[in-house]
């Protein structure tokens, strides 16, 4: 039925397979997207929501890229929340709430607009491997399609299992099948595999709601975007709303645990330990009378509400029960209940940097097949894989970002590197350079590789140095201006902050805590030339005065430990016949396979003393 050879084939249509697709066929690869339902392509399996802690920088680098996330969350976007605004600017992380069917919609419209990519409906039982190489995929009708390589994005399709209290119905999402042959083709050849778990809160019409009986929670004032083109900004959003449970509310939660396929035995895999659901809250947290839920809205024309914190696969009849105490939810109606899902994994770090595999040449994986969990995270991946699936097929250098360019790298290093048993999720904690890798410079660190990988046009590299010259000039603006003590004591003294008793330069006085670029624009002659400036520009200007002495001290810090990055380990490395190295390090690093020294450091049991070890011996 298919006749032609494609360079890349993308398995699954979800948020790791949408990017992957799209890189792939935006660098020039003859790309398939093969989906189980055209209708899902792009689906928000659990909250209508993009971004939040470090989530939000991953959104933005996708786009600095070249990458679609940020650009169809800006377009379905209900609401924007900046998060973190009373931290330092490494902790603030953009979050849209978006339109479900319209995230969906514009994801299917942005992929059917893009060239190089065909689309087919079917479900992936088998892979055709030749000679150690993926050679394309066998759908469930037996239509064979060939290929160069294979990107495999199945989420929580392959054997996924729904539990609803002691009801288990096979399927990948409420109301969609599983996919299964996958999972048992790759063990037969040497991959190993595992299961965990994740569930997803119920949804109710909003029309049953009282929301006088909970806290509305606006979107900003000046909504930004994700996208760093010429996406609308936001003009009207749709409120979200905080509620708490209660003691009532855990009572009769705790009536159904005896039915819990969590505390019965019936799921044994771990589920997200930053996302529990409500059954694990109230066991884990005995000692709390209450927990927050956020009421989301699922989109503009809908009434269908989104319960999220309430995630939970307790049986119908208990989760409906134990809702209707919850305030304002006394009449509640509900569309359908929470549940769990099992799924199968493999372990990430049989991959390397690029996400392709180890035991299969041009095979790749992203998303949830590696342990992770959030769309944001699934889509970086992906985004990686495309790039890296297309860039082998036309022999091309492999592309890789590393911890101190992009959140991105730090994502796909901790997953080779350390591996994962429980469903992986980004935070800034997990990024030693956060300072480096903020959400306001990701077009600055990330748009001339994407240029030069063919992913982002000319103009929007022109846009970054614009950007970049602009925020100097800026800066320069600040160094250089005095300010004497009769224009900024009124300033200082308003927000108790000491006054001064001679003229210092403007950006002096931004180092101070309290003191930032909209407060000296009280001062007019600062104001009628910051005011030339947009947002993004003035951003970027104040952070680098600001923070000066810790980015340079970051950068100090990068430039020690690339000289470990440098230091190459050969692939085929003997690590047994290191007698001084511990037992650990030579069944982790064995396992592992690091590139380099600095790789090497990283895996969890491996000690400095390791690493001294391997330098002697590498000559270092």
């Amino acid at each position: 039925m298919i006749s032609e050879i494609y360079d890349v084939i993308v398995v699954g249509a979800g948020h790791a397979g949408c990017e992957a697709a799209a890189a792939a066929a935006n660098l020039g690869s003859k790309t398939l997207l093969v989906t189980m339902n055209m209708q899902t392509i792009g689906q928000m399996s659990c909250n209508p929501a993009m971004g939040g802690i470090a989530k939000g920088q991953i959104v933005r680098e996708i786009d600095a890229m070249g990458g679609y996330s940020g650009i169809i969350a800006d377009k379905s976007a209900i609401q924007f929340k900046m998060l973190n605004l009373s931290k330092g600017p490494a902790m603030w992380s953009p979050r849209t709430q978006n339109d479900r069917m319209l995230f969906a919609e514009e994801w299917r419209y942005a992929l059917e607009n893009t060239p190089n990519l065909d689309f087919f409906q079917d479900m992936v039982k088998s892979l055709i491997i030749e000679n150690g190489k993926a050679a394309g995929v066998v759908t469930s009708l037996g239509i064979e399609i060939r290929s160069n390589s294979v990107v495999l994005t199945n989420g929580t399709f392959l054997n996924g299992l729904i539990h609803v209290g002691d009801k288990q119905l096979g399927g990948g999402r409420m109301g969609e099948p599983r996919a299964f042959g996958i999972t048992e083709q790759l063990v037969s050849l040497g991959f190993e595999a595992g299961r965990m778990k994740t569930g997803t809160p119920p949804r109710v019409d909003g029309r049953s709601l009282d929301y006088s009986k909970m806290d509305e929670q606006k979107g900003d004032e000046k909504p930004q975007k994700f996208s760093y083109s010429d996406t609308p900004k936001l003009t009207k959003q749709l409120s979200c709303h905080i509620v708490y449970t209660n003691e009532t509310v855990h009572d009769i939660l705790r009536e159904g645990f005896s039915r819990s396929p969590m505390f019965n035995g019936t799921i044994q895999s771990l589920g997200p330990r930053y996302c529990p659901s409500i059954e694990d809250k109230i066991n884990r947290f005995a000692e709390r009378t209450r927990h927050q839920l956020f009421v989301e809205p699922e989109g503009w024309k809908t009434v269908e509400i989104y319960v999220n914190g309430f995630s939970s696969s307790l049986p119908e009849d208990i989760q409906i029960k134990a809702m209707k105490h919850i305030p304002g939810f006394e009449n509640v109606k509900v569309f359908r209940p929470g549940y769990a899902i099992e799924y199968d994994y493999f372990p990430p770090t049989q991959l390397k940097h690029t996400l392709e595999t180890k035991l299969v040449n041009n095979l790749y994986f992203a998303g949830q097949i590696n342990g992770t969990t959030g769309y944001e995270e699934a889509a970086g991946q992906g985004l990686m894989a495309g790039i890296n699936a297309h860039n082998k097929v036309h022999d091309k250098d492999e592309f890789i970002l590393n911890r101190d360019e992009a959140y991105i790298g730090v994502l796909i290093d901790d997953l080779i590197t350390k591996g994962t048993e429980e469903p992986y999720r980004m935070f800034t904690s997990r990024a030693e350079y956060r300072l480096l890798l903020r959400q306001d410079n990701a077009d600055i660190r990330l748009t001339e590789k994407a240029y030069h990988l063919g992913l982002a046009k000319e103009e929007r590299l022109r846009n970054v140095e614009d950007k970049i010259s602009k925020s100097q000039e800026l800066e320069s603006f600040l160094r250089e201006t005095s300010l004497k003590p009769g224009l900024i004591n009124p300033i200082l003294e308003s927000i108790e902050s000491n006054p001064v008793d001679q003229a210092y330069r403007a950006s002096q006085f931004l180092t101070r805590p309290n003191i930032t670029l909209e407060k000296l624009d009280e001062i007019e002659s600062i104001k009628e030339v910051t005011s030339q400036y947009t947002d993004e520009v003035r951003e970027q200007a104040e952070v680098n005065i600001k923070y000066k002495g810790y980015i340079e001290k970051e950068k100090e810090n990068v430039a020690k430990l690339s000289r470990l990055e440098n230091v190459k380990i050969p692939e085929d490395f003997d690590y047994i016949k290191l007698s001084s190295l511990s037992a650990e390090a030579k069944q982790k690093m064995n396992k592992v396979r690091p590139k380099t020294l600095a790789q090497a450091g990283r895996i969890s049991g491996v000690s400095p003393a390791d690493i001294n070890v391997l330098m002697v011996y590498l000559g270092r």
